[in-house]
């Protein structure tokens, strides 16, 4: 067996594992840091819904810069470790051998399939989304000449990739388990909104139902239907389960890394395993939300990369007293040609009916000044606000393409406890073929309806 040695090893290349080789070198330039991924081809994992349309148009448009910027001087190379003996700080792969001091785990998360609906795995015509170039481009050539699309859950992943296909002539329905899309990042009112645009597209939804069934009806190993909790049957050329993701922790648990709720590795503040040489970054860690601190499923890129940003500048000792105090669920997408974009506690979560310590602060304004200017559109700002602090906790944007900025913006307001009249007060850089106006701009005027709300 051939030996090698590192300082710092990283299992997995996706966004978490690349950030977090890349914020260590900067900060140990003089350390050997070695980056194991498994596949030479990597897919940008928001991108996938977008090949299988006209958006990107095939899988090879979709695929992420191989390895790392050379400069950096980090080694990365194609390998599946086997094995991990964290006693004796040693990792194996193939026929190799490496040791290290410090490790990363990055191993990411691969699809979640109720097992009401595993056996279905094994018919021609079913697929997950899982974040590997063969298994989607397997996807997309089989779609290809099929006309009957089903997918099978109504969040992010599944309304982008309905829409790209019906933008291209496709029979599309997604069957969600709630009675609006995107419930779990929106307020009924918001995902209504979103709803309606995906509807216009073609799409048609079926919201409280589920699919209990994946159906064979010729008995020949190939899918054609979809059988619902109500009875209703759907029929299928294609079946997408877009179910969402579970923490890849196959590697850490066969090494005895310990695991914390919804099955992912447990970590601190830092990233730091129970073994304190020992990191774990990305959807294979156990989150936990920003403000409730209650456990969270949420996986995405930016939370990973936050992660992978604080476990790099942490492994040789705590550099910045600033851990992962939580994901705040900050989400963003486009649907035709408006986006929609959330952060932090929504108004249904928060029960705010019945619930007196949280208010609501909204405006609808617009995203220019004055109307006529070329552009405009309508932008509308919501913010959930702690009635007795007036921190600001949740907020979401329905507008054009800068509100994915404008989400960012509240996303900071909520990480750093900023308070409504600290949002009032704030000054902005307001231009007619840039933004709303200094006098009425959606985002201060949501606060101030807040503190209006506060001191009734």
């Amino acid at each position: 067996m051939q030996k090698e040695s590192c300082d710092i090893l990283v299992i997995g290349g996706g966004p978490s594992g690349g950030v977090c080789a890349s914020i260590a070198k900067i900060n140990n330039p003089d350390k050997k840091i070695v980056v194991l991924r498994e596949h030479e081809k990597q897919l940008v994992p928001c991108s996938i819904p977008y090949v299988f349309g006209n958006t990107l148009g095939s899988v090879e448009n979709g695929l992420a810069p191989c390895g790392l910027p050379a400069n950096m001087d980090i080694e990365s190379k194609v390998a599946t470790v086997t094995d991990i003996d964290t006693k004796n700080k040693v990792a194996y792969y193939e026929d190799t051998e490496i040791s290290f001091d410090k490790l990363v785990i990055a191993t990411g998360s691969i699809p979640f399939v109720h097992e009401s609906l595993q056996h279905s795995l094994d018919l021609e015509g079913v697929f997950t989304i899982a974040k590997n170039v063969e298994l989607i481009k397997k996807l997309k050539d089989y779609s290809d000449d099929k006309q009957n699309i089903v997918v099978v859950g109504s969040g992010f992943i599944g309304i982008e990739i309905a829409m790209e296909f019906a933008d291209i002539g496709k029979n599309v329905t997604v069957v969600g388990g709630s009675e609006f899309i995107l419930n779990r990042a929106f307020d009924s009112d918001i995902a209504q909104e979103a709803q309606k645009i995906v509807e216009e597209a073609g799409v048609k939804y079926i919201g409280s139902d589920r699919v209990v069934e994946i159906l064979d009806k010729n008995s020949d190993n190939i899918v054609n239907g979809v059988k619902l909790k109500s009875g209703r049957v759907v029929d299928a050329d294609v079946v997408i389960l877009a179910t969402g993701y579970k923490p890849n922790t196959e590697l850490a648990v066969k090494a005895g890394i310990s695991l914390g709720h919804y099955g992912g590795i447990w970590v601190d503040d830092y990233m730091r395993t129970e073994n304190q040489d020992i990191f774990a970054v990305g959807d294979c860690t156990a989150r936990r939300g920003f403000i409730s601190k209650a456990p969270s499923k949420v996986m995405l890129a930016s939370t990973s990369s936050a992660e992978a940003r604080v476990a790099g500048s942490s492994i040789y000792g705590i550099k910045y007293l600033k851990g992962m105090s939580g994901t705040i669920s900050i989400f963003s997408t486009k649907i035709g040609d408006t986006v929609f974009a959330s952060a932090g506690v929504t108004a249904d979560k928060a029960e705010i009916k019945t619930n007196t310590t949280m208010i609501i602060g909204s405006f609808k304004g617009i995203n220019r000044h004055p109307a006529k200017m070329p552009g405009t559109r309508e932008q509308y700002v919501k913010l959930i606000v702690s009635r007795h602090s007036g921190q600001v906790v949740g907020g979401q944007v329905i507008g054009g393409d800068e509100a994915g900025e404008i989400i960012n913006l509240i996303g900071h307001i909520i990480e750093s406890g900023k308070s409504v009249y600290n949002v009032m007060s704030m000054q902005v850089a307001t231009q007619p073929m840039l933004t709303g106006a200094p006098t009425n701009y959606p985002l201060i005027m949501a606060a101030i309806m807040a503190i209006k709300e506060m001191e009734q």
